[in-house]
């Protein structure tokens, strides 16, 4: 999967999303304010729930399948509400509802080789199309491989294509370790400089000031932090100390990264599934729904369900209505359509009204596999959430896997379908810089910046992208479908639709010098809100 959380900066100004005391509460809550009162482009959760509860509406549960790279179904704020199959008895080793898993009580783990153990690291699907079409396009049977090129001309375009991706990304992975280190050395230098200066000063205007300025190096110094500070409000309050050791951390995970690229995800040889193809049994992985890693997942389906006012972390968009359900299928590299597919399959048969997709990728060789997936969670009127993707492209001429839309048409398959932007809490830049967009084939934006939920380890932290707008759709759903259980998916759907905050703020898209008022970046033109959402749903189906 290409990662939908933006990797962080490693420039000098470290632009990093670690969270400081000032307005931690109000920064921690952005995306449930509500636009009518505050005029920040949140989606109401609060005033919404209290219009709810001032009906004497009572809620029914919603079960919402989270797509993703597993969920830490411990966590202390999200194993209040994590699914329970009470089909099925934990731990006999038996298939007791018969849909073809063995203890699955969470949900199911897809990732998983053909003997069911777990793996993390995967290659990207360049790789894989690389790996697949070889034999048959550079084989080194000249007579053959032109013979298979016209053959299958639209194979071979995405051959050529896969190939030059998996090249780029290889040889630029093997050669950015040197790279990073090479920026650690000169950055912390920079750093290790002004520690010197400040010692463990903690870095405010106030106390910068009362530095010393009694020679030239103290003066340059001096405004080297307070360029620093200034830049960066992330930092303030912090010292040289702290900001060195966070420093250090990013380049770690950043080497760790491209030293996985380069050994797993653009490596030709890597199957972490031992050959299993889309032809495997039902019921492969296991029944570990947390998996190695997850982040991803856990940050999700906090976004969507975190058990609200509980004292701890923070609050779910639907968290005192929904159970979710972990379908692991994303590991650390491109998931596989057959996964994707059977994923979908498994959350709408054991009960998901909901489906929450954060992943994308650029190339689908099994795309036909997870249209048919798509079209039977339609049949059934599940709502389908899917990331739009992180790479600031008109995704009307292009694609990010799995998509709504065959290659080239602008019919959509699924009417439950709907393809989730990234926004902001700055009017001036409602767009999130790197959020995909599209007048036809993204449907709504949803707050994707800055937005604070559950880790592993019992932990939170805040995270961006389209991975994290998705969710916060998703639970606007299903919080209006909880309380009116009796409407219908396209319901749902049209009054989410028909309530978004517009805005005719121009703003920077694809290309350099691209412009283009944020109401014609997608279906609706605008930011859902919740809180307008359930009012129209209580005006037209609400009413007794």
């Amino acid at each position: 999967m290409k990662k939908i959380i933006l990797s962080l900066s490693l420039a000098f100004t470290f632009a990093t999303a670690f969270a400081q005391d000032k307005a931690e509460l109000e920064k921690q809550n952005w995306f449930h304010q509500d636009f009518q009162q505050t005029g920040v482009y949140g989606i109401g959760t609060d005033a919404a729930i209290e219009f709810l509860k001032s009906k004497n509406l009572k809620p029914t549960t919603v079960v919402v399948g989270v797509l993703d790279s597993g969920i830490e179904i411990d966590h202390e704020d999200l194993k209040a509400n994590i699914w329970v199959n009470s089909k099925e008895k934990a731990g006999n080793g038996k298939d007791d509802d018969k849909n073809g898993f063995i203890d699955d009580i969470n949900g199911w783990d897809f990732c998983a080789d053909d003997k069911g153990v777990d793996y993390n690291e995967d290659s990207y699907e360049a790789t894989r199309v690389v790996v697949k079409y070889t034999p048959l396009f550079n084989s080194g049977n000249k007579k053959a491989d032109s013979a298979n090129m016209v053959k299958m001309p639209n194979e071979y375009q995405t051959y050529l294509k896969a190939r030059k991706v998996w090249s780029e990304k290889y040889y630029a992975a093997k050669n950015s370790v040197g790279q990073v280190e090479q920026e650690r050395t000169q950055v912390l230098a920079f750093l290790n400089e002004l520690q010197a200066y400040a010692k463990e000063t903690k870095l405010t205007a106030e106390n910068v000031a009362k530095l010393s300025t009694a020679t030239d190096a103290d003066k340059e110094a001096n405004e080297k932090i307070n360029f620093i500070i200034a830049n960066n409000p992330e930092f303030v309050g912090l010292s040289l100390t702290e900001i060195i050791t966070k420093a250090n951390e990013e380049f770690d995970e950043s080497i760790k990264k491209f030293d996985g690229d380069a050994k797993y995800a653009y490596n030709i040889s890597y199957d972490p599934t031992n050959g299993r193809t889309s032809s495997a049994k039902i019921g492969y992985g296991n029944n570990e729904v947390e998996g190695p890693d997850a982040f991803h997942g856990s940050h999700v389906g906090g976004i969507i369900g975190a058990v609200r006012n509980n004292g701890k972390g923070m609050n779910g968009v639907a968290g005192d209505v929904v159970k979710l359900m972990s379908v692991r299928m994303v590991p650390d590299g491109d998931e596989r359509d057959m996964d994707v597919a059977n994923g979908i399959r498994y959350a709408v048969d054991n009960g998901a009204k909901v489906l929450n997709m954060s992943f994308g990728k650029a190339f689908s060789p099994e795309k036909e596999l997870v249209y048919e997936a798509i079209r039977y969670a339609d049949s059934k009127g599940v709502l389908m959430f899917h990331a739009a993707g992180n790479d600031n492209k008109d995704l009307d001429y292009n694609t990010n896997y799995p998509s709504n839309f065959k290659d080239n048409e602008m019919t959509s398959i699924a009417k439950n379908w709907i393809t989730v932007g990234a926004s902001t809490r700055y009017n001036e830049t409602l767009k999130a810089s790197f959020s995909n967009f599209g007048t036809v084939k993204v449907d709504i934006f949803a707050p994707g910046t800055e937005i604070y939920s559950t880790i592993p380890d019992q932990k939170y932290r805040y995270a961006q992208g389209t991975s994290m707008a998705s969710p916060v759709a998703a639970g606007a759903a299903a919080l209006i479908w909880a309380y009116f259980p009796h409407m219908t998916s396209q319901q749902v759907k049209e009054v989410l639709f028909e309530t978004v905050n517009k805005s005719d703020a121009i703003v920077k898209t694809g290309s350099e010098g691209d412009e283009r008022k944020f109401s014609d970046l997608s279906v609706t033109g605008g930011v859902i809100d919740v809180n307008k959402a359930v009012r129209l749903a209580y005006e037209r189906y609400g009413k007794k």
